[in-house]
């Protein structure tokens, strides 16, 4: 047999012979690390949509719900408070100063280093009257200060244990409130020695802190903070043996309740 000889081809008026061996074709590039591209569904795109949709509006539904819960628990307090208000009327206690005599009066000032010292020693007779019908009130132990009205001078502080006044009670208090050399600054010295050459006697303020506890037949109510601010005292120096007498008739307390919600003071 003889192979059949193909004819020349002619391109663009030359004559070109075919090649017997011809080079296969490359293959397509690929590289190992390059991920394929696969287009998202269009049905995934839109569920994705409303999920992000669906979980804004949990959020804003959550908040919503939460707003309404604690504006519904203010307003159960609200009336409990009212109801309580009218059923007990309870009314706030009141303090007055019986009596203060001042036993000892040390104002000492050193020469070798110019300090200055105070000592004192004082005798309080409190009352603490409950004006209610169906509320008792249960004190925690007391803390008493007394203070020169000007420039804040610590002159004694005291303490006094836990007691209860009960129903339409008044309660005495006698206590010894005292200062062991209790070293003054300048300004302190300067405004203490001033209230001192006053012949109406030193301008004191007693200051009384403690917490307390309401009962009102089966309601309880936690324990809160309560400061007494009693002004209007002038403390007379003792004469030797002879203790001062303060004059007490214009004395006046204030009965100050501190009530805290969420670390917030009222």
């Amino acid at each position: 047999m003889t192979d059949k000889v193909q004819p020349p081809l002619k391109h663009n008026g030359t004559t070109t012979t075919p090649s017997l061996h011809q080079p296969p074709p490359k293959p397509p590039l690929y590289h190992p690390s390059r991920q394929p591209f696969r287009p998202t569904p269009t049905y995934l795109t839109h569920h994705n949509r409303r999920n992000g949709c669906s979980r804004r509006r949990c959020c804003f539904l959550c908040y919503c719900w939460t707003t309404l819960f604690l504006i519904f628990i203010l307003l159960l307090s609200c009336i409990a408070a009212t109801i309580v208000y009218f059923l007990y009327n309870p009314k706030k206690p009141t303090f007055s100063i019986s009596s203060l005599k001042i036993s000892h009066f040390n104002l000492t000032t050193t020469p070798s280093d110019e300090s200055t010292t105070l000592s004192t020693k004082l005798n309080l007779t409190l009352s603490c009257k409950n004006p209610n019908k169906k509320v008792i009130f249960f004190y925690n132990p007391i803390s008493i200060k007394l203070y020169s009205i000007h420039n804040e001078v610590l002159l004694a502080h005291g303490s006094f244990p836990y007691f209860t006044s009960q129903e339409n009670n008044v309660t005495i208090i006698h206590t010894t409130l005292s200062l062991n050399n209790q070293v003054l600054d300048a300004d302190s010295v300067t405004a203490l020695r001033s209230d001192l050459k006053k012949k109406t006697g030193v301008p004191i303020k007693i200051v009384v802190e403690t917490k307390v506890k309401v009962k009102m037949d089966k309601i309880k109510v936690r324990k809160f903070d309560i400061v007494v601010t009693c002004e209007g005292i002038h403390g007379q120096l003792p004469k030797g043996k002879i203790p001062g007498l303060a004059t007490t008739t214009r004395a006046k307390c204030k009965v100050d309740p501190k009530f805290k919600i969420w670390k917030i003071t009222f």
